[in-house]
């Protein structure tokens, strides 16, 4: 009889059960893994969210600090808010300043208006050079006052201001009302809010 031989169709039995074992060993080994990885987790998050004791020398002085924190930004509050106000106050002065400067230089330069205003009201040829020349030249001083801020302030036909107007005379009159300004002798001027020269005039009943 002729023997049949076997081919091997597959590993050694041997080398299959060590592959299992290893296999075994390996799932082993992730399965201790994994509570070693939590308990190192766990670790770290106690150390993160470890707690410290202060002894009473700490707390007093963190106290301290606080409070010399809370009075150096109080402090601060109050110079910026000191200085501001100083600001403010040197930004006014320095405008006031300006302004009365500028008043105390124009003041002495009315005289000339009022010079070129009488000459203005002379009789006299209209269509005379010298007429027209005068003419420009008291319009063109008075677009320089207005330039400067200085106008004329109204005053015929108002009610009296002492605070602005300057009575030298009375008069009674029926088309008038009471205290009314019925003739200004001297025009008045003013500069913003500032009066630069009372009118001078003459007030009805």
């Amino acid at each position: 009889m002729s023997e049949e031989k076997k081919e091997p169709t597959g590993q050694p039995p041997e080398q299959e059960t060590t592959q299992a074992s290893a296999s075994e060993t390996e799932q082993t080994e992730a399965k201790e893994a994994e509570p070693k990885k939590d308990e190192k987790a766990r670790k770290e998050s106690k150390k993160r969210e470890k707690t410290y004791t202060l002894t009473r020398e700490q707390m007093e002085a963190a106290e301290l600090a606080a409070k010399q924190l809370t009075a150096v930004t109080d402090q601060f509050t109050r110079l910026t808010a000191e200085y501001d106000n100083y600001r403010k106050r040197t930004t006014k002065e320095k405008e006031s300043i300006y302004q009365d400067a500028k008043a105390d230089t124009v003041t002495p330069f009315l005289a000339v208006y009022d010079n070129l205003e009488r000459a203005m009201k002379t009789e006299g040829d209209e269509d005379s050079p010298h007429k027209k020349g005068l003419e420009m030249i008291f319009n063109q001083y008075r677009e320089v006052l207005n330039k400067l801020g200085v106008t004329e302030m109204e005053a015929l036909g108002q009610p009296f201001d002492p605070n602005r107007h300057n009575a030298v005379m009375h008069v009674d009159d029926e088309n008038l009302g009471e205290n009314v300004v019925a003739d200004v002798y001297q025009a008045g001027f003013v500069m913003g809010d500032k009066v630069l020269r009372f009118a001078t005039v003459r007030v009805a009943n």
